[in-house]
């Protein structure tokens, strides 16, 4: 939106100029390098489609506005023959004149939370560069796109193929204004692949949007509650800085009845919907201040009918240069007064890089330092204060050095912790309550971590401790000058969850961090001397691991590589992106390759972290296994037709697992389990090896005297229950129990 004026950049001490996940050089979402593709497309003459994104009824999800007759008469088309199936002699155009917030409509899918964050994006001339690259065309493109966002702490480079849902000849989702400007559509399709799905985009607030384009500060307000409470003054306060800074702002509507459906009312405000802010102004009326808000219904359409909007006959009663400010036209934008809006609407959102919009100071210079740290259960997920085991959470220890006396209550340090998801799509995503505990570290205090029992002791900066079930939570602090400890938790212990911690501290001295296991009196006093000369805030860096990693091979290389083309956006292989992996790079036999469940059992026996997921070491692991496996198949498979009978089967067995010693019946068994008309294929094969080899592994490590015995919930994860008799070598005929 226009300001009045701009902020200082902020110092991001996360990142070194070009480091990867850095605004210059984002990461590379599930592993896709953008030019590389478009250059390979390009030489080879095709058009690129997205095979981890496909033009599918997968991508689209399950639309709840869509029966099932709908989604099948879904089809993805690429811009071209869009415009040919709707006679439209134009050609395709990625965006002319510059990216507005005219430029587009909401569609079918209920993603107007995303919609609006990109209207205030569109006044972030270069932020809006930053997330949509404007160098794209359709001249020479080979059907390959990219955007950018800002996800957990990193910036990724999302790419997509060309390819949108149609139905009934017109785009399904967001529909341009200029039928032959893609640039919204194509924006939106690179967010759905973020989100999972297109469906995965249906309900939200904006600022998780507005977050994901520019990963700053968010600032929520309760509009009801500020203005019942007298607050107006602040309100209007917090609307003009944030217009000053530039922040993105947005709002919503609450539901009618408690039912979240889009009822447009009597007044032209649609219920349970999401708005842009996208100006605030004061004019004189009657001789009176007017306090005005100008609000973008997404829709493009449906406008305010009150008290200032376009056909108010208010705007006959103000100055010429006044009047000009509204614009008589169907179009989705009006204006209406801050009472009105603290009336209609229930919630405001703002979003900047910069948290100088909290207090309008726009020459302060902020820096801002970004931890990845993780609770894992068992060992730093000690919950909540109430928890003795609350000492064994991350820790954070900093100093404050400098406050600014001429502001009472200077809000020096603001605090955001953020949770990752666990799952791909964000519909599927839970998040455990989080808060953050501050306490105030008295002089003397020993270095490093502290007992509960010193932890009981500390003052603490807030009066009570709240958990929130948000994605992300934002606290500010006045701190005066001393240490004080920061410790990030869930609310409830042995609850594993990785989390982002960013410490934004206004002031303009270094940052450093803390070694907080450094127990050398001389050196902290060394270090502390140089901190105190050269003020400020001193910030801790997580501890890691300071083993120097063995030097890699160029097959350890290959095989990282390998896996990094696969893996999602957190490093990790669910069962889809394993079956893609396998079936695109391991050479199998005579039948389909390998299935999602057989895929999804691979990552369960591997597990190691229980996440359900597989990481490089887990995937290294299993790699080493089937390899194996593969080469004893082939030895095993005489007549070279792809396939084992059961004699073959049994030599393969025993070849692969000595300890192991089958009858005939057994082997029967598992020819009927893992095979394809009486004959095993590679991928049977593996498949049995892997159960048997973990099945071992639990009969060795559990057996006493030839007999295992289970508790219940050991016996519902053992990987064959109980359908096998396995004889070992050293234990003839002995017989498993569970």
């Amino acid at each position: 939106m226009p300001g009045s004026g701009s902020c200082t950049s902020i110092i991001n001490l996360r990142f070194q100029e070009g480091s990867e996940g850095s605004p210059s050089n984002p990461a590379k979402f599930k592993n896709q390098d953008f030019a590389q593709l478009k250059d390979n497309h390009l030489r080879r003459g095709r058009q690129f489609v997205d095979r981890t994104f496909p033009p599918d009824s997968s991508s689209l999800g399950d639309l709840p506005n869509l029966s099932s007759r709908q989604e099948a008469q879904v089809k993805w088309l690429r811009p071209a023959e869009i415009l040919k199936l709707q006679n439209n002699p134009n050609e395709a155009i990625f965006c002319t004149k510059g990216a507005t917030r005219f430029d587009f409509g909401q569609g079918a899918v209920g993603n107007c939370w995303f919609l609006a964050a990109i209207s205030s994006l569109t006044f972030r001339k270069a932020l809006m560069v930053q997330v949509v690259p404007m160098d794209q065309n359709f001249n020479n493109h080979a059907g390959i796109f990219h955007f950018r966002f800002w996800r957990f702490g990193k910036w990724v480079d999302v790419v997509i193929d060309d390819y949108l849902p149609v139905m009934n000849n017109q785009l399904l989702s967001v529909k341009s204004k200029k039928e032959n400007e893609f640039w919204a559509p194509l924006m939106e399709k690179a967010y759905a692949k973020v989100c999972g799905s297109y469906t995965d985009m249906n309900y939200g607030l904006p600022s998780e949007a507005c977050k994901d384009f520019c990963g700053g500060v968010n600032m929520d307000y309760k509009l009801q509650e500020v203005h019942s409470a007298g607050h107006d003054d602040e309100l209007w306060s917090s609307l003009s800085n944030a217009s000053s800074c530039n922040s993105m702002i947005c709002c919503g509507t609450p539901q009618k009845g408690g039912v979240l459906v889009n009822t447009v009312s009597s007044s032209g405000i649609v219920d349970a919907h999401a708005y842009s802010v996208t100006a605030v102004t004061e004019i004189y009326y009657r001789g009176s201040k007017v306090r005005l808000v100008r609000l973008f219904n997404p829709w493009g359409r449906k406008e305010w009918t009150g008290n200032w909007s376009d056909k108010s006959d208010m705007w006959q009663r103000v100055s010429p240069n006044d009047r000009a400010k509204c614009e008589d036209r169907d179009d989705g934008e009006f204006w209406m007064d801050v009472e009105d809006f603290c009336r209609h609407f229930s919630e405001l959102f703002i979003c900047c890089e910069n948290p100088n919009f909290i207090d309008g100071d726009v020459n302060c210079q902020w820096q801002s330092q970004t931890y990845d740290g993780k609770w894992t259960a068992g060992r730093s997920a000690g919950g909540s204060l109430s928890n003795r085991s609350f000492e064994t959470n991350p820790q954070y220890r900093m100093k404050v050095n400098i406050i600014d006396k001429s502001e009472k209550e200077d809000k020096n340090i603001v605090l955001t912790l953020m949770q990752k998801p666990r799952q791909e799509n964000r519909k599927r995503q839970s998040n455990y309550p989080i808060g953050i505990s501050v306490f105030k570290i008295p002089p003397g205090t020993t270095s490093g971590r502290l007992s509960i029992n010193q932890l009981y002791k500390l003052q603490r900066q807030k009066d009570t401790q709240m958990y929130t079930y948000a994605r992300e939570l934002v606290e500010m602090h006045s701190m005066e000058p001393g240490e004080y400890l920061i410790v990030p938790s869930t609310r409830d212990p042995y609850q594993s969850a990785d989390f982002i911690l960013t410490i934004f501290s206004k002031t303009d001295a270094q940052i450093t961090p803390h070694d907080e296991d450094d127990d050398d009196e001389d050196e902290h006093d060394h270090e502390d001397e140089k901190k105190e000369e050269g003020g400020g805030l001193v910030l801790p860096e997580v501890p890691t691991d300071n083993k120097k990693p063995e030097e890699e091979t160029s097959d350890n290389k290959a095989l990282r590589d390998l896996f990094n083309r696969y893996a999602d956006q957190f490093g990790e292989l669910k069962n889809r992106q394993l079956r893609m992996l396998l079936n695109d790079n391991f050479p199998h036999g005579t039948w389909n390759g390998f299935g999602y469940d057989t895929c999804s059992s691979m990552i369960a026996m591997f597990d190691v972290d229980k996440k359900m997921t597989m990481t490089l070491v887990e995937f290294t692991s299993l790699w080493k296994k089937i390899n194996e496996y593969k080469q004893h198949f082939h030895r095993a498979d005489v007549n070279k037709n792809g396939s084992l009978t059961d004699r073959e089967l049994n030599v393969a067995i025993k070849a692969a697992e000595p300890e192991i010693n089958l009858n005939s019946g057994l082997v029967r068994l598992m020819t009927l389990r893992y095979s394809v008309f009486e004959a095993t294929t590679m991928e049977g094969f593996i498949s049995l090896m892997l159960r048997l080899g973990k099945t071992t592994s639990t009969f060795r490590d559990k057996s006493t005297d030839g007999v295992i015995k289970f508790s219940w919930e050991e016996a519902s994860l053992f990987p064959l229950n109980a359908i096998y008799y396995i004889s070992f070598s050293r234990h003839q005929s002995t017989k498993r129990k569970a």
